[in-house]
């Protein structure tokens, strides 16, 4: 059984103006939905608005809690690449605490244009890192002593484990794509921004990410609604690439521990204990449907190999010791309960997945062929 959580109040304490940074997006949206529901602080949402921004989740926790929150989610929509608006926005904010989750992150995107990567994920990060130490300078001794900047980052920066071992915070860094460079890139930043400058920082590394309000162009998503059409399953390579998944729910649970509570200038790591190779997880998405769908069985028939993405990492997993040992965090949730609940979310919201998509200009294809392309 997991510890007893703090409340998100208790973890805030007198922390009331929190901005986050990609707050339109999957777990930056479930971070902003936490606040508004759990706290009384003003959160104000930093977010280019880009292909897989989407406002509805947060929308929805607003008409819940009556319009008298309203107030209380500031959009900022502006792109990290322009240091100038950056920089007014922190000032506008004039936060107590910084959650850094904008970020380019889809690998297959990383192969097909890498410049857009480096350029939200380095540049974008270095301008923040910037307006953020301008503010912090000013800040009060008192204000000063709370502050944090929360950098949430990936475990794909390690690059690819063999059979057996797991991602610590002393893993090497050892990235494979230009997402995860680029990621990599922007952790070093933040860590010297801290040691340089003197910036309180505190940083994680979590694994794959999944639950509901994903942008459908992930595998559990992308599954779930070719297996709902009986459409063809793509299943990368040999289906036998490892990744420890962790429900959203659970890495908020952390990230919001690490930003509170974390100490200053320290990492950690955020794994869901989770492992699975792609083939089970595509496997369990089918044999949800069998059961749900007896008409349709059995929907393995539907998965197709398809040609591996290139330098394709083959196993992820994640030791979140020190998370759990210094800060008490633990996931509340198996990855067989959370994969049933997430692949029933995408079947009753099939509506949204088209919406998005539509104004993403996706059509649900594979991403990530092309290697000769630059930017």
């Amino acid at each position: 059984m997991a510890q007893s959580m703090p409340t998100t109040a208790e973890l805030l304490g007198t922390r009331q103006r929190i901005l986050v940074t990609g707050g339109a997006g999957f777990i930056g949206g479930a971070v902003v939905r936490r606040l508004l529901r759990e706290s009384d602080a003003v959160v104000f949402n930093l977010d280019k608005m880009g292909y897989a921004s989407d406002l509805t989740s947060i929308e929805e926790v607003i008409k819940e809690l009556g319009v008298e929150h309203q107030q209380r989610h500031q959009l900022q929509a502006i792109d990290l690449c322009d240091a100038d608006a950056v920089e007014k926005a922190v000032q506008q904010a004039n936060p107590d605490l910084v959650m850094h989750l904008a970020a380019e992150s889809h690998v297959d995107r990383s192969i097909s244009g890498p410049g857009v990567f480096i350029e939200s994920n380095v540049t974008g990060t270095y301008n923040l890192l910037q307006a953020v130490r301008s503010h912090f300078e000013q800040l009060t001794p008192e204000r000063r002593e709370q502050f944090r900047l929360h950098h949430i980052s990936t475990d794909e920066v390690f690059g690819s484990l063999g059979r057996e071992g797991r991602f610590s915070e002393t893993t090497p860094y050892d990235p494979r794509s230009p997402y995860s460079a680029s990621k990599a890139a922007s952790d070093h930043l933040v860590q010297a921004w801290h040691h340089t400058f003197g910036l309180p920082v505190v940083l994680t590394n979590c694994s794959n990410n999944y639950g509901p309000w994903q942008f459908p162009e992930k595998l559990i998503p992308v599954v779930a609604l070719k297996a709902a059409a009986g459409d063809s399953i793509p299943l990368y390579g040999d289906g036998l690439n490892i990744r420890d998944w962790l429900y959203v729910e659970d890495h908020v649970d952390a990230l919001l521990l690490a930003a509170c509570r974390g100490t200053s200038g320290r990492s950690y790591c955020v794994g869901g204990h989770g492992e699975k190779t792609n083939q089970e997880v595509v496997n369990a998405i089918c044999h949800q449907f069998d059961q749900e769908r007896p008409e349709s069985a059995p929907h393995a028939k539907l998965i197709q190999r398809v040609t591996d993405r290139p330098g394709h990492d083959r196993r992820y997993a994640i030791d979140p010791s020190r998370i759990s040992t210094e800060l008490g965090w633990q996931p509340r949730h198996n990855v067989e309960e959370g994969l049933a609940e997430t692949v029933a979310w995408y079947l009753s919201h099939q509506d949204w997945c088209q919406t998005v998509r539509k104004q993403a200009g996706y059509d649900g294809g594979r991403l990530g062929i092309n290697q000769a392309k630059t930017n």
